[in-house]
């Protein structure tokens, strides 16, 4: 079989390696304190956001809501959140940062963000701009085309 290469297989392939790489680092540190990226990515939401549906959150961490129920529960565990019930429709469950989640975050959030910033120290901080908005601009072609 011969080697046909294009540029969106290359594009692909290295964007995959890369967030991989990238992932292992963030979740390495994370999994330090007990959580997962997931758990990990709804308290720091909640925490720079404050209380958020939990029908909606799905959609900010890029998870389906029946995975999203399960991982408040084990926050809600953990008492790092807790559930409030919406005052004007009782089907609006929202979920809520608790002091000790906001300690939590307060805590491990700096050294997490230092864990981030060395994962992608390869690229210069011009680089990184650039790698961002290019990154931006390519997801938002990609969802548009899939609806």
């Amino acid at each position: 079989m011969s080697e046909m290469r294009n540029d969106s297989l290359d594009l692909y392939i290295a964007l995959s390696r890369a967030s991989e790489w990238v992932n292992a680092h963030g979740d390495r540190d994370i999994r330090k304190h007990g959580l997962n990226r997931t758990e990990f990515g709804v308290l720091e939401l909640l925490y720079h956001k404050g209380a958020q549906a939990i029908q909606q959150i799905g959609s900010k961490v890029l998870m389906s809501s029946g995975n999203i129920t399960y991982v408040v529960d084990k926050l809600v565990k953990k008492e790092y959140v807790v559930r409030n019930t919406s005052t004007e429709d009782r089907r609006l469950i929202f979920a809520e940062i608790t002091e000790k989640g906001k300690q939590f975050i307060e805590d491990v959030f700096p050294r997490h963000a230092e864990v981030i910033e060395n994962a992608v120290a390869g690229l210069t901080e011009d680089e990184k701009k650039l790698a961002s908005k290019l990154l931006k601009k390519l997801g938002k072609f990609a969802q548009e085309g899939f609806k």
